[in-house]
């Protein structure tokens, strides 16, 4: 009897420092997310494209804290699932949906990087900002069509107790899974590679001196390669894949060897840290970018008092009302 409580107190620790985890990340990607989203909403005038960008991929991990994290947290204590089938089938596809969304979005910066680079001269108007939000549109359309046959009954979602999370069941349908993973993946990671490696290149160039003949487009590629965006894009880029690389590798070597590894804090640690890359962006981009700190000062101005909000974008050269 002694040994059976014991054993019943430490699961009962386990469970309650898991749902404090879990509580503390969903606050932190919900408030942070929310800053991000407010940020750019409140600011008026002239965006990078780039921000639009970073908008979707705010609005996309807000999402995830509010209806992923939020609705494991107390299951996470109790060791069930209470909120039904439904709501556990919702939670599954929202996952892939928003994973979907931000791997393409990560493409679209991707390339927007490139052509700032590739076409410094041409950028402003081969990325025009109605363009970049019908791609993001289009980016969140495709994504919510492609993940959608769970939410038709074509697949179950089942809450996993070891990792406190709604997953959907992918393996009765092989075929569909191998091909979402396709044109999700594909295209993305090579445009991915091939756009970072061309800017790396670029800049690794007009370090050393290179000669570039064209005056005109040495001096506006000098100016672009000077944007701390491609560097704080790469960041973002680099720590989401490092977040998820424990959890893909994890399904990867259970896929290949067919052995399922019986070990509940390993699966329970990949899958959150995998999820922690939605509070990590809003470090990255506060450390990397400097426009995006003075937006941030700018909407708390903004918020403690008007006057001195509109005073502060005087200041920096940004006019909220424009």
């Amino acid at each position: 009897m002694h040994g059976l409580s014991h054993l019943q107190t430490g699961s009962t620790l386990e469970a309650l420092t898991q749902a404090t985890i879990i509580l503390i990340l969903a606050v932190a990607i919900v408030i942070s997310n929310l800053i991000v989203v407010a940020t750019y909403l409140n600011f008026k005038g002239p965006h990078e494209v780039i921000n639009y960008y970073l908008l979707s991929l705010a609005v996309a991990d807000l999402l995830c804290g509010l209806f992923i994290v939020s609705l494991s947290v107390y299951p996470a204590f109790s060791g069930e699932w209470i909120y039904g089938d439904v709501v556990c089938r919702f939670v599954g596809y929202l996952e892939v949906t928003l994973w979907s969304i931000s791997v393409y979005t990560f493409m679209w910066i991707s390339v927007d990087r490139y052509l700032a680079v590739r076409k410094p001269l041409r950028y402003e108007t081969i990325q025009t900002k109605t363009r970049c939000q019908c791609w993001m549109a289009f980016t969140w359309i495709s994504a919510a069509m492609l993940c959608c046959p769970p939410l038709l009954g074509y697949n179950e979602a089942n809450y996993s107790k070891t990792t406190n999370i709604c997953m959907l069941e992918w393996g009765n349908m092989a075929a569909y899974s191998a091909t979402l993973a396709i044109l999700v993946l594909g295209p993305s990671v090579i445009s991915i590679v091939y756009n970072y490696g061309y800017i790396f290149t670029m800049m690794r160039k007009v370090r050393s001196g290179a000669p570039i003949h064209d005056k005109e487009y040495a001096t506006a590629l000098a100016e672009n390669l000077a944007n701390p965006s491609h560097c704080m894009s790469f960041a973002l880029v680099f720590s989401f894949w490092i977040s998820w690389a424990p959890y893909i590798g994890l399904r990867i070597y259970e896929l290949v060897t067919g052995e399922t590894i019986d070990n509940p804090l390993l699966h329970f640690g990949a899958v959150w840290i995998g999820i922690l890359n939605s509070f990590w962006k809003i470090i990255i981009m506060t450390s990397m970018s400097q426009q995006f700190r003075l937006l941030v000062r700018l909407l708390f101005l903004t918020i403690c008092c008007k006057t001195k909000g509109r005073l502060q974008a005087e200041l920096i050269g940004l006019d909220p009302d424009d």
